[in-house]
């Protein structure tokens, strides 16, 4: 599905936010929801997801800006609740993968927050 809708029944990440499969939440309002990856490259390494289902940064307008901008001001005080070490001795690092050249399996926005020894060295 390449198109913006509430939910697609066939994605993982809206299977998460519907609750059909677990996941250890983070952070959640009505639009956003943040929770653990189950494949961590670093000691602290979450997901910030919107609920609705966008199927990536390719497909984000104009209309998408205040949504974009909480879930980037989320993720400074997130990182420092779930444990990396403040700035700027410390950090995190933020990628967003978009499409298959830029190596993106879920098709559903989503932005890892990594935090930890230099957790990036993997990707």
């Amino acid at each position: 599905m390449n198109e913006i809708v509430d939910s697609d029944p066939n994605c993982l990440f809206c299977k998460i936010v519907a609750g059909q499969i677990p996941s250890k939440v983070v952070y959640q309002d009505d639009e956003i929801l943040v929770f653990d990856d189950i494949h961590p490259w670093a000691p602290v390494h979450f997901l910030i997801i919107p609920k609705r289902h966008i199927p990536s940064m390719a497909h984000v307008g104009p209309e998408h800006a205040a949504l974009l901008g909480r879930m980037l001001a989320l993720a400074p005080q997130l990182a420092l609740q779930q444990g990396c070490n403040p700035y700027p001795k410390g950090g995190f690092r933020i990628l967003c993968n978009t499409g298959d050249e830029g190596r993106q399996e879920v098709r559903h926005l989503h932005i890892h927050v990594m935090g930890g020894t230099r957790p990036w060295l993997k990707g």
